[in-house]
C-alpha cells in the first residue's frame, strides 16, 4: 500500500494574509483615497498653475461666441445696474438722500456680482465637470477655486470700467483706494470658501443649482446693492436682532468697505461697528471651513 505524505502546516499557510496586509507590505495605498489635509493644502498648492490657467481658460472662453466678446465682460454688470437705476433708482427713488448715487450703485452691482457669480458657479464646479473629476487625478478642490479666481479675474476687468465712471462723476483719486486690496483680497477668501462649501453640495445634489437664484436673488436685496443699509436702518422701526443682521451680512460688509474705499461721499459713520473684523472673521469661517467642508468628501466626488 503507497503512504500519502503530509506536510506539517506553517504559520505561512496557517494563516492567510489579508488583502490589507498584503498592500501595506508592497506599499500598496488605496486609490482616491482622501490625504491627510496638510497633504491636501500641499497638493493644491503644488496645482496652482493649472488653477490660474484653467480660471484663464474658462473667462476667455465665457464670450468666445459673442461679436463683442470680452467686451461683455464689462457690458453685462453695467447693464445690471441701469436696469437696477431706472427700478430702484428712478421709479422707488431709493437714490433720494444717497450722495454719488450712481458710483454707489455700480459699486455695489460689481461687488455683489463677483460673490454671485462666484457661488453660482462653485455649485456646478464639480457635478459639471465629472469628465474631468473622473479622468484625471487632482485635488477636486481645483475646480471651486479656479472659478471663484476667474470671477475675481472678470471683477478685476469691471473695475477698469467703475474708474472711469468714478472719475465722471467727479470723485478723485485718493489714498483710500488702496483699501481696495484688502476688501478684494478678504472677498476673494469668502468667496472660494462659499464656492467650495457650493461644490460639495451640488455635487450630492445637483438639482440645488436651480434652487440658489432665487436665494440669492433674496439676499441681493437684503444687502445693500441698490440702497443705503445705513439710511434704511435710521428711518425704519425694524426689530433689535433684524438691524444686527442685515449690519453682519457678509454681502453688504464687503460691498460697503469697497464703496468707503472708493467713493468720498461715503463715510466711516455710515459702515457697522467693526465692519474690518467682521470682513475677516466672514473670510475665515467661511473660507478655512469651507476648506475643510469640501475636503472631508474628497474621495466620494466623481463616484456615482
Amino acid at each position: 500500500m503507497s503512504q500519502v505524505l503530509h506536510t506539517p502546516p506553517t504559520a505561512a499557510t496557517d494563516q492567510a494574509e489579508t488583502p490589507a496586509q498584503i498592500a501595506a507590505r508592497y506599499g500598496l495605498s488605496v486609490s482616491g483615497a482622501r490625504p491627510s489635509l496638510p497633504e491636501y493644502v500641499r497638493q493644491l498648492w503644488a496645482r496652482r498653475h493649472f488653477i490660474s490657467a484653467f480660471a484663464t481658460a474658462k473667462l476667455t472662453a465665457q464670450y468666445s461666441e459673442a461679436k463683442l466678446g470680452q467686451i461683455w465682460q464689462v457690458m453685462t454688470p453695467l447693464l445690471n445696474a441701469a436696469v437696477y437705476y431706472f427700478i430702484f433708482g428712478v421709479l422707488l427713488g431709493t437714490k433720494h438722500g444717497v450722495a454719488d448715487y450712481v458710483p454707489f450703485l455700480v459699486t455695489g452691482v460689481f461687488v455683489w456680482t463677483f460673490t454671485q457669480n462666484s457661488i453660482m458657479a462653485g455649485t456646478r464646479a464639480v457635478s459639471g465637470n465629472l469628465g474631468l473629476v473622473r479622468a484625471l487625478h487632482f485635488p477636486r478642490a481645483a475646480l471651486p477655486v479656479s472659478f471663484a479666481l476667474q470671477q475675481l479675474q472678470q471683477l478685476l476687468f469691471s473695475m477698469a470700467a467703475l474708474v472711469v465712471i468714478l472719475f465722471c462723476f467727479g470723485i478723485p483719486l485718493s489714498a483710500s483706494w488702496l483699501l481696495t486690496i484688502p476688501v478684494l483680497v478678504l472677498q476673494f477668501v469668502f468667496n472660494a470658501g462659499m464656492s467650495l462649501i457650493m461644490a460639495r453640495m451640488g455635487a450630492k445634489t445637483p438639482d440645488i443649482a436651480q434652487l440658489m437664484p432665487f436665494i440669492l436673488r433674496t439676499w441681493m436685496y437684503v444687502s445693500g446693492v441698490m440702497f443705503s443699509i445705513d439710511k434704511t436702518l435710521k428711518a425704519t422701526h425694524l426689530p433689535y436682532i433684524v438691524k444686527r443682521l442685515l449690519e453682519a451680512n457678509p454681502a453688504a460688509i464687503y460691498i460697503d468697505l469697497m464703496r468707503f474705499s472708493l467713493i468720498d461721499s461715503f463715510h466711516a459713520k455710515q459702515l457697522p461697528h467693526h465692519v474690518w473684523a467682521y470682513a475677516v472673521g466672514w473670510a475665515l469661517l467661511a473660507g478655512v471651513g469651507g476648506f475643510i467642508y469640501f475636503w472631508k468628501a474628497e474621495e466620494k466626488y466623481g463616484r456615482g
